[in-house]
């Protein structure tokens, strides 16, 4: 059967009851999750997965970077698959459904095809990336960029955490170090579900986004040297406290996106590393972790013009050195129309409302923009709340997002 019946929807109960048992496993503080990369929970929740995907006849590869992709056959299985997913790793303070709707809204739409009887012309392959978060790996969408070549293999695996764990070392520890290349072979589509993390589409009661496109945004670590010296022996004007020229610069960047919040820029840094970070003694050096966004690309670089003479103030105030350690950027590609199309010919079948709208955080998807036609589709979270464990949202506020991306997924894979 190769139709896409108007009547074809998700088994509602199915789908929360799975979503609901991914909640059990690394639960947060006082609610939510914290399933970092990697770790105890991160294994426990992949190896639920992939009995998931096995339950549910797909073949299951782990790639090098412990990506897991499981693969439902089509007619032609020769034309190259149409992917589907997210990610089911969490920040350290996370809700239920960031990433997880995704990857999880994507096994469903698996399984309705399977109680259907429906055989697609091209492969389905549902895909969970690894590391997605960047909360103990830097940078963040991690696997997915090795997957479009934009960062080197050997490189990723040699990330460390704050305790100086590799994450090549930590994926062989939890058994997911597969053997399965990262990218390098066709792909059809990408497509990917994900709440907003925005309070748009929950303050407009509307269903469904669809994404045709992201803030640009620029990340880096900036490195600090200064000098070691007594806290109360080193008199104020030749102090070289790495620390100081840090502060400095964070409130610069504050004072960045202030400047820039009016057309809806925003900046923040989120990471702060100090040594030797003791009593009675100056910093000798830092790392600070940050970034600034802005729904247009020539926007984010007038924030990079000014951000670049900010750090020259900050240093020369501090009497301290700074450097780009590392840069990361993402959110100035835009999606396919045709995908886009597809996910707006869904909605307007399933007489579902969506508006177009721009994503405020980084996804895997920015990556496979890279390689392969890619779209997003957006779900609202109460208040746009996330990246926090109060981040929640309605079953009824999912089922909607998922059954689009069934069918637009299913028309592009009988494309």
């Amino acid at each position: 059967m190769t139709a896409r019946p108007n009547e074809l929807r998700i088994n509602e109960q199915r789908f929360w009851d799975t979503m609901a048992r991914s909640g059990e496993i690394g639960k947060g503080r006082t609610a939510g999750l914290s399933r970092l990369a990697l770790g105890d929970d991160d294994k426990q929740m992949r190896d639920l997965f992939v009995g998931w995907c096995r339950d549910a006849g797909l073949e299951v590869t782990v790639d090098a970077m412990g990506s897991i992709f499981a693969r439902r056959p089509g007619r032609d299985n020769g034309l190259p698959p149409v992917l589907v997913g997210s990610h089911l790793d969490t920040q350290i303070a996370a809700g239920n459904y960031d990433g997880i709707l995704g990857v999880l809204g994507g096994l469903e739409l698996i399984r309705t095809l399977n109680d259907a009887g429906i055989e697609t012309r091209r492969p389905i392959e549902l895909v969970d990336w690894a590391n997605e978060e960047g909360a103990r790996f830097n940078p963040p969408m991690l696997a997915s960029g090795v997957f479009a070549g934009v960062n080197k293999l050997d490189w990723a695996l040699g990330r460390t955490d704050l305790q100086g764990k590799t994450y090549g070392e930590e994926l062989k520890r939890i058994g997911y170090a597969g053997p399965a290349p990262v990218g390098g072979r066709p792909v059809d589509a990408y497509f990917e579900l994900h709440i907003e993390q925005g309070p748009i589409l929950d303050a407009r009661k509307i269903p469904v986004g669809v994404v045709v496109g992201g803030y640009a945004t620029r990340g880096m670590r900036i490195r600090i040297h200064g000098e070691c010296a007594h806290a109360g022996g080193a008199a104020m004007d030749v102090r070289k406290n790495a620390l100081v020229g840090a502060a400095y610069l964070i409130v610069a960047l504050n004072e960045l996106g202030w400047r820039y919040h009016p057309e809806g820029g925003r900046s923040t840094a989120v990471q702060i590393e100090v040594w030797p970070n003791l009593t009675g003694i100056l910093p000798e050096s830092a790392l600070v972790t940050l970034d600034f966004r802005h729904p247009t690309v020539a926007g984010v670089e007038k924030m990079k013009t000014e951000f670049d003479a900010a750090m020259v103030q900050a240093a020369e105030r501090a009497q301290v050195r700074m450097e780009i350690a590392e840069a990361w950027r993402f959110g100035d590609e835009a999606f396919d129309k045709d995908c886009i199309g597809l996910i707006k010919s869904a909605a307007d079948e399933l007489k579902i409302p969506c508006i177009e709208m721009l994503s405020q955080a980084g996804h895997d998807a920015y990556n496979m923009t890279r390689i392969c036609p890619t779209a997003m589709i957006f779900a609202p979270c109460d208040k746009g709340i996330s990246h926090n464990e109060n981040e929640t949202m309605a079953p009824e506020d999912a089922y909607p997002g998922v059954n689009v991306l069934m069918h637009a997924v299913l028309a592009r894979a009988n494309r």
